[in-house]
């Protein structure tokens, strides 16, 4: 039924990465103590974001795509879009790791597209201070590259960029179905007054640069997590 379509898309997202964690390969499973965490954190900021957006009317959703089970303001399937994505892609991330696939760019150039990046986005931002998605979205992803530059440097950058380009394959499938590009109607709609208006097919392009956001939120927490356990020092 379609008004469990956006319920569908999260299980369709997880289902397999989440069979294959048990592989004994890549044992992503074994990696929970960090993944969870780096999760929930980085779902916690952007839930609230949403919440606001959502209020603000910058973005809403269609109930005729919905279950109609809502936790607080947001639809259940929302909430989830915050755990079964980030699971899914760290899935890729790790699977680069295990076949030791780096991106074809040293840490410097990759440090300089970082940089780069960040100034681009931050004066994005301040030309366009009156779309509130535009400007809050290049702001934020600006200050989550600078973050990550802060206390990682360029560790694992390489890696991460290389992932992003493949993430974009499953990300214009998801977020393409999100966006009414094969409904008649979008699950997740936008209000183009708070955006450039730009779209790649159905998704605006606002999205590619959330989900750097949100990708590099996720990895530099779960890389932190799993640094940790990895300098514990052995109590034998």
């Amino acid at each position: 039924m379609e008004k469990y379509l956006y319920l569908a898309l999260n299980i369709g997202t997880i289902i397999l990465p989440f069979l294959w964690s048990f592989d004994k390969k890549v044992s992503y499973f074994k990696k929970w103590f960090a993944l969870w965490p780096a999760i929930l954190l980085t779902a916690v900021f952007f839930l609230i974001w949403d919440y606001e957006f959502t209020q603000m009317g910058v973005w809403g959703f269609n109930a005729q795509y919905l279950s109609g089970i809502y936790l607080g303001p947001l639809p259940l399937e929302e909430c989830l879009f915050f755990i079964t994505v980030p699971y899914s892609c760290i899935f890729i991330y790790e699977v680069l790791k295990y076949y030791e696939l780096k991106a074809p760019i040293s840490e410097t150039i990759a440090k300089y597209i970082s940089q780069l990046l960040t100034l681009l986005l931050l004066a994005m931002a301040v030309i366009h201070y009156d779309l509130w998605y535009t400007s809050v979205n290049f702001a934020v992803t600006a200050l989550v590259i600078l973050t990550h530059l802060w206390f990682f440097k360029t560790r694992f950058l390489q890696r991460f960029y290389l992932f992003y380009l493949i993430h974009l394959i499953p990300f214009l499938l998801v977020n393409g179905a999100l966006t009414g590009a094969f409904t008649p109607e979008p699950v997740v709609w936008y209000d183009d007054a708070e955006n450039l208006g730009f779209r790649i097919f159905t998704i605006p392009v606002e999205d590619v640069f959330y989900s750097l956001a949100m990708m590099l939120m996720n990895i530099s927490l779960y890389e932190y997590f799993l640094g940790r356990k990895t300098l514990r020092p052995s109590l034998s």
